[in-house]
């Protein structure tokens, strides 16, 4: 007899949640196996003298924050693993906290290893600095990389980060690349560390090639393969409310994409000053296919948020387009319960459409909220309400002015009348949440989910941000 599908939701999600814990386990043991290797190979011996404990500190900080540079690039290589058991915007927020960290133990590397070399032979730490310029022949790699890395730390930093065009961000990221590189010879030409033979060399060679190895296979060759294998192209692009429109692309093997309702794709369209500019847009409806060979639409729905997705409103029909996916968690994959309760706002309707079209649940077993200043932000609402009505799904319209207080996902008429998530879904806590909008909107609507005792393993939302 075969599992219902609340069994299956729910064997599929304690094998995602394992995997987390599985690739967490692994993220630090990759940092303890660097220590211990060196400690292997006698580096326990520099704590015997003041000199030596310095310079010994400076040598576990440069391998651990190496190590962690190399996590975050693994983090944001769109490994299938990590985004089906995280999802890539959680990825994106380890990643970032990664940052910081990786910066000041590699400051603390410079400083430390000049304090004990300093104290060895008699200098202070500045004078013991320009000696080691003057005497490693590629000390200046080490700087350039350190400053390359700096300037990425500093350009994330959240206050930073929202005064950049996403244009100059995504340049100044690309560094991180450069900056790997010119780290890596320093890595193992100073001091011996990695001497021939030696397990540390073999682990840092092998770590570094790996790494290398993911990038350019996730980044840049399953992207160009698809882009071939699915040729898609823009068929039309049809105005849905002011400053909002649905692009369709026609192309092959678009039956390969269907199931992934919610999920966003990384779109490039070939067009003069638009092909190096990446998109995520989730899709917005399941793809249609025509015929048995896979041909067939896929259609997005993009708000004007800015110059970027301003320019997709004047896309042409016949434009190229080249894609990168599927990502995130926002899809079935991340089921656990047999409900569903789907929450969106403004632009973030669009991927609650194309998951209630495709994700499995009996009728009555899904609500669906829209959340929007008025009628005309309900972006797709006459597509949901013939999908809710076909499927036996509860739909509801919450419009009027933002509350001013806990409740701000809530429009001000509804929490005046007493109105609380579980008075729209009574049984929330037995249900997966799909959260999607604004990050301020989303966050009280993730707040209120807690509250009406939705636990984290049921709550799923994307988040717009870069």
């Amino acid at each position: 007899m075969g599992r219902t599908p609340a069994e299956r939701f729910r064997g599929r999600a304690r094998s995602r949640l394992l995997r987390a814990d599985l690739l967490t386990v692994a993220a630090w043991a990759s940092v303890s196996l660097a220590v211990a290797l060196w400690l292997a190979d006698g580096g326990a011996g520099g704590f015997l003298t003041l000199a030596g404990s310095f310079t010994a500190l400076g040598i576990v900080a440069g391998l651990v924050g190496m190590d962690l540079v190399l996590l975050m690039l693994l983090l944001v290589a769109r490994i299938p693993l990590i985004d089906g058991a995280v999802g890539h915007d959680r990825a994106l927020e380890f990643h970032r906290q990664l940052g910081k960290p990786s910066l000041y133990l590699l400051l603390a590397h410079g400083i430390l290893i000049a304090i004990g070399y300093g104290l060895a032979e008699g200098l202070d730490p500045v004078s013991e600095l320009v000696a080691l310029w003057v005497l490693i022949p590629d000390m200046w790699l080490a700087v350039v990389s350190l400053g390359l890395f700096t300037a990425v730390v500093v350009t994330s930093v959240v206050a930073v980060r929202r005064r950049l065009p996403y244009e100059f961000w995504y340049v100044v990221h690309l560094l991180t690349y450069a900056a790997v590189l010119t780290a890596i010879p320093h890595q193992f030409s100073v001091g011996g560390l990695f001497a021939e033979g030696t397990w540390q060399r073999w682990y840092w060679l092998a770590i570094c090639a790996v790494t290398g190895a993911v990038l350019a296979h996730y980044r840049v060759l399953e992207p160009l393969v698809a882009t071939v294998r699915h040729r898609l192209r823009v068929s039309r692009v049809v105005r849905e409310a002011p400053g909002v429109v649905s692009v369709e692309l026609t192309g092959r093997h678009v039956d390969e994409l269907a199931g992934n309702g919610g999920r966003f794709f990384i779109w490039r369209f070939l067009a003069p000053g638009m092909w190096w500019h990446p998109h995520p847009f989730s899709l917005s409806a399941e793809p249609v296919v025509f015929d048995s060979s896979g041909r067939g639409r896929l259609r997005i729905t993009v708000r004007n948020l800015g110059r970027g997705s301003a320019q997709v409103a004047g896309l042409k029909p016949g434009i190229r387009v080249a894609v990168e996916g599927p990502y995130g968690l926002f899809s079935t994959a991340a089921r656990s319960r047999n409900r569903i309760v789907m929450i969106g706002a403004g632009i973030g309707i669009t991927p609650i459409r194309a998951l209630l079209e495709g994700t499995p649940f009996g009728p009555g077993n899904a609500t669906v909220m829209l959340r929007g200043h008025s009628a005309s932000e309900l972006y797709l609402a006459d597509e949901i309400l013939e999908l809710c009505r076909r499927r036996g799904a509860t739909l509801f319209h919450l419009t009027g002015p933002r509350s001013t207080g806990e409740q701000t996902w809530l429009p001000e008429s509804a929490v005046e009348s007493g109105h609380r998530l579980a008075s729209y879904a009574p049984d929330i806590a037995d249900a997966d949440v799909y959260i999607c909008g604004p990050n301020a909107w989303a966050r009280s609507a993730i707040r209120a989910a807690r509250a009406a005792g939705v636990r984290d393993e049921q709550l799923h939302y994307e988040r717009f941000d870069w």
